[in-house]
């Protein structure tokens, strides 16, 4: 039987757990963590076999990196290739539910939740992870290693640069640009183009300093494993 690691003992490895259940997925489950005291325990009853290195040891096993943070997520990426792996050893999660159309396409490594839509047009890159209730409309882009947090709507045509964060229940105006490794705050409202690194928040959502940002980067995303 073909076997599955998630890499990240994370709360959305126990999201996609759940997923993997309600789906009578048939592949022999384990979770990879590099935190040392995490081997040989369990998560949501899926052993933890312990750090990366692990991979080595199952080498035919399907990969799905399930940590919260685009960057790190894209670290883990980039540390499994000195390993060896190669991309195709990467599965795609999306929930039974949600209905992919003929004209989007999902890349290697993504992982789409419970509520998710796709209308028609829609392009998501490698490692992007798209939590519950995310709606993405024609002509959308959304580059990898993105995060789309829990009811985030966008609007036709916007461009969601590599690895940037949109917060829960934000909403993006059609046709904008979200810089790459942007990050936009829970419920705000983005009506024009946000340029790469910056944080913006609000209704409207405007930029915040960069001091501002700075000091937010240590209080809300350090570690952020979600």
């Amino acid at each position: 039987m073909r076997e599955l690691l998630l890499i990240g003992a994370s709360g959305l490895a126990r999201e996609v757990l759940s997923v993997l259940r309600g789906n009578d997925d048939p592949h022999v489950v384990y979770v990879v963590d590099d935190q040392a005291e995490l081997a040989g325990t369990a998560l949501d009853g899926v052993l933890i076999v312990g750090g990366l290195s692990q991979v080595a040891y199952h080498p035919t096993a399907d990969l799905l990196v399930c940590v919260g943070s685009g960057a790190a997520r894209a670290d883990l990426v980039a540390r499994l290739a000195d390993l060896g792996v190669t991309p195709d050893r990467y599965t795609t999660l999306i929930h039974p539910a949600v209905g992919v159309p003929d004209s989007c396409h999902v890349g290697a490594g993504s992982i789409l939740l419970s509520g998710v839509v796709l209308t028609t047009d829609v392009q998501l890159g490698e490692h992007v992870v798209v939590m519950p209730n995310v709606t993405l409309t024609h002509g959308n882009r959304v580059g990898s290693f993105a995060t789309l947090c829990a009811g985030v709507a966008v609007g036709g045509d916007v461009h969601v640069g590599r690895g940037a964060y949109i917060g829960m229940n934000a909403s993006i105006r059609e046709g904008t640009l979200i810089g790459a490794a942007a990050v936009i705050g829970m419920g705000a409202a983005v009506l024009v183009d946000v340029a790469p690194h910056e944080t913006w928040v609000g209704v409207p959502a405007q930029r915040m300093p960069a001091a501002a940002q700075l000091s937010r980067a240590g209080a809300d995303f350090r570690g952020r494993r979600g």
